[in-house]
């Protein structure tokens, strides 16, 4: 036996085929686009039966006494801190006369700073009326604690410089005093002493003076918050549109529903590992591709393409089985209905010539339940394919799906042709078939793709795979030489091996 040479080792595979990957998440366009419309319809949904609570909105303007033009928000947002305090909500509930718990009214408001000095209060209720007297009885209990916190906090301070003026002034009073008790005389020592002193009174009078001017001021300030703070905007009703929010719903949920679609087809396309391009296929099952039949579409103009490709498609099978002598098998992955249509109509090409028999190897009924047209070919059970004549040329149909019996599969065909769905077996099991079908001794002149990709223009072709089908053929050749009994030495032939996984595949 010897081996090809011709064969380049074949590049490294990369890690994610974007591909593969794009054309098989565009195969599986109905569920992203099953979830798609299951959010786009949820959205809408959701606006309709879950509309939202009566809601009042108001907005604030609050002035405080350390404003600061380069201020970065700190104040206001604390201000909307304070809003959502018992404190202000048990205030609120107080004048609205209401025995809800300040701890369940707040949640049913919420403060927001626009600027540095205006704050909006929004406020849910059971109706708009409530509502608005809810936002307005929120807005006064603010505006009525801050301007508390501020009278406070300048009376405090307004009294903490007047306790200092008092404590200079009783000092200036010891100062005087000691200016009053200093005897007259020259004596230099008594002279910078009263200097001293009179410098003391100047420093002190000037400190007094000081202080209730800063007094004054905190005084002063007070009343401009007061002023300051105030409901710029009254309390009113929002009106929501229920068109609106159900088509902003509605969008939303088709964006979510699309993405998690999407992600969903990628994330499975990557663990389920199913080829879906021709070179993938080919390369894993150890075939080229040598027909295609594209999916049944219900648009008229696709019709007469379709008719037309399972036309060639029948004749170019027609003429394989013709052109040998051996028995030929359809074998079916993922596509048994196709398959079986696919006999029939290379099994009537083929009574022009002579009796054909074709055996259903098929685990379901596809071919055993079908009603028979005038002119069809005679179907047999795979238990019955040893009744059919010698004169009568076979064809034999089964499939390499899970649970196959592989040891019958010979008894179908020494030769087989593969019926594969696109996107239907793993790249596990395409291995396992061309194992399978290599232990068997069962060529694979070529693979038929049913429902191939569109926009696929990967090369399907392996330029060796001519190689399975003479290896196949060297050894019955081998084996019927002469008197039939099988020889120990084989034809020289080009050795072609099935690829352990998908990586050294491509």
């Amino acid at each position: 036996m010897t081996t090809s040479k011709t064969s380049e080792p074949s590049a490294a595979a990369p890690l994610l085929d974007l591909q593969a990957l794009v054309v098989a998440v565009r195969r599986r366009r109905r569920l992203w686009c099953s979830l798609a419309l299951l959010g786009l319809l949820l959205g809408a949904a959701v606006a309709v039966l879950l509309p939202p609570p009566p809601t009042a909105v108001t907005k604030v303007l609050v002035a405080h006494q350390e404003d600061q033009p380069n201020d970065t928000g700190t104040l206001i947002r604390t201000d909307v801190q304070l809003l959502a305090t018992t404190r202000i909500a048990g205030k609120a509930l107080q004048s609205l006369k209401s025995h809800e718990k300040p701890e369940d009214f707040i949640k049913d408001y919420r403060g927001t700073g626009l600027t540095n000095n205006l704050m909006q209060i929004d406020v849910t209720g059971d109706t708009d009326a409530e509502a608005v007297a809810r936002a307005k009885a929120l807005a006064d209990a603010f505006i009525a604690d801050h301007v508390e916190r501020m009278q406070k906090a300048a009376k405090a301070e307004a009294k903490a410089l007047l306790d200092q003026r008092d404590r200079m002034r009783d000092e200036l009073a010891r100062v005087n005093k000691a200016i009053a008790d200093r005897p007259p005389g020259s004596d230099p020592k008594a002279s910078a002493s009263s200097e001293s002193l009179f410098a003391r009174r100047a420093e002190l009078a000037s400190r007094i003076s000081d202080f209730d001017q800063r007094a004054a001021e905190a005084r002063t300030g007070t009343p401009k918050v007061i002023s300051g703070t105030q409901i710029v905007d009254a309390p009113r009703a929002v009106r929501h549109s229920l068109p609106k929010t159900a088509a902003t719903n509605a969008a939303i949920g088709l964006v979510l529903g699309l993405a998690l679609g999407l992600a969903v087809a990628a994330v499975g396309t990557v663990v389920a590992d199913r080829p879906v391009l021709r070179r993938e296929i080919a390369a894993n099952l150890g075939a080229s591709v040598i027909a295609e039949l594209p999916r049944r579409s219900g648009r008229p103009w696709q019709r007469r393409r379709i008719r037309a490709a399972r036309t060639r498609l029948t004749a170019s099978l027609a003429r394989t089985v013709r052109a040998s002598a051996e028995p030929v098998s359809l074998l079916e992955l993922g596509c048994a209905r196709s398959t079986s249509v696919i006999a029939l109509d290379v099994a009537r090409a083929l009574a022009a010539e002579g009796p054909v028999a074709v055996v259903d190897g098929l685990p379901g009924p596809q071919l055993a339940n079908r009603r028979p047209k005038p002119g069809d070919p005679t179907v047999v059970s795979g238990k019955d394919a040893a009744d059919v004549s010698h004169e009568e040329r076979r064809l034999g149909v089964g499939s390499v799906a899970p649970g196959t019996a592989w040891t019958d599969l010979q008894y179908l065909g020494t030769q087989t042709v593969l019926v594969v769905r696109a996107g239907h077996g793993s790249a596990a099991w395409l291995h396992t078939v061309a194992r399978q079908l290599a232990d068997q001794s069962i060529p694979v002149i070529g693979v038929v793709l049913i429902d191939p990709d569109p926009r696929d223009r990967t090369d399907g072709t392996l330029w060796d795979g001519l190689h399975t089908a003479l290896r196949g053929q060297n050894e019955r050749l081998a084996r019927q030489n002469g008197t039939g009994l099988r020889r120990t030495e084989r034809l020289p032939m080009w050795a072609t091996r099935v690829p352990d996984n998908d990586q050294e595949a491509r």
